[in-house]
């Protein structure tokens, strides 16, 4: 079952998913470019759908959130039976049932944003992984389906990476989201290292918050490596965008080590240059593996 507009708008709507893509997260734009323009597309326009419940919790603009995500849970709704109402869900219908995406994991990527609406501290890591497992591994699932793949353990992957990524984002976001009230730094952590709540909202930088963000950046380390070990040979190839996005968010990581992790008072990232040689690394490996 595939949507068809009759008008045959369908291509503006996969334009403005590619453009939403491009202008939100380059880090992923740069490793789609990998993928065949079918799989390409209908990965734009996952990411622009959870491009945009996700902006529901952290725009101010926003008036009544929690009525805008009920809103969103219509929209699926109308995915799914084939009556969708806006570009974005237009360009997601045209793709859920070619590549055999499972409802759920859209639902659980609302319920994890549905949590930023309702949380602003996690107490422990079992509590923040659950949010990591909603916002991010629900989205590495939808993607490993349009990349396709033949082993489940290849799920594990996918489950592993996102929390590595998410974990990186926080790290990496510790100033912004105190900005908004947030700490997504377990508080058991903070406890761990004596530091208050209080230190990261106000922005301080100390020795103590220099060892809990080395704390988090093993923790990150480790679910990187899982995925890593988790990837079966047979599908390696079919996660070359993937693969990209691992070797660029790795790095996002392992950049914030260098710089002390001075996240306070800036917002560490990777230049355009270091981003397309990572994903041609990406796929130079994934060459030599075939060739050999």
């Amino acid at each position: 079952m595939t949507w068809v507009q009759p008008d045959g708008g369908l291509e503006a709507d996969y334009a403005r998913c590619a453009e939403v893509t491009r202008r939100a997260s380059s880090n992923f734009y740069y490793a789609f470019m990998l993928l065949p323009l079918e799989r390409r597309r209908a990965l734009y326009a996952v990411y622009a759908f959870c491009r945009f419940v996700d902006d529901i919790a952290d725009d101010d603009s926003v008036r009544e959130p929690a009525a805008m995500l009920a809103r969103w849970r219509e929209e699926l709704d109308n995915v799914y039976t084939d009556a969708p109402t806006r570009p974005v869900s237009r360009a997601l219908a045209d793709n859920v049932y070619r590549f055999n995406i499972p409802r759920e994991y859209f639902e659980e990527v609302i319920d994890g944003v549905e949590m930023d609406l309702t949380r602003r501290r996690y107490r422990t890591f079992a509590d923040l992984e659950l949010y990591c497992r909603r916002v991010a591994s629900a989205v590495g699932l939808i993607c490993i389906e349009i990349f396709g793949y033949g082993n489940p353990a290849t799920r594990v992957y996918a489950e592993r990476l996102g929390i590595a990524f998410q974990l990186t984002n926080i790290i990496r976001d510790v100033s912004e989201d105190a900005t908004r009230g947030r700490i997504y730094l377990p508080l058991e952590d903070l406890a761990r290292f004596a530091v208050t709540e209080e230190e990261i909202l106000a922005g301080v930088y100390s020795s103590r918050f220099r060892a809990l963000m080395e704390f988090e950046a093993q923790r990150a380390r480790a679910f990187y490596r899982e995925a890593e070990e988790a990837l079966a040979r047979e599908d390696r190839g079919a996660m070359l965008a993937a693969e990209g996005m691992r070797l660029i968010y790795a790095a996002l990581l392992e950049r914030i080590v260098r710089s002390d992790y001075r996240v306070l008072d800036q917002r560490l990232s990777l230049s355009t240059p270091r981003k397309l040689y990572l994903v041609g690394r990406a796929w130079a490996g994934t060459r030599l593996r075939r060739a050999s």
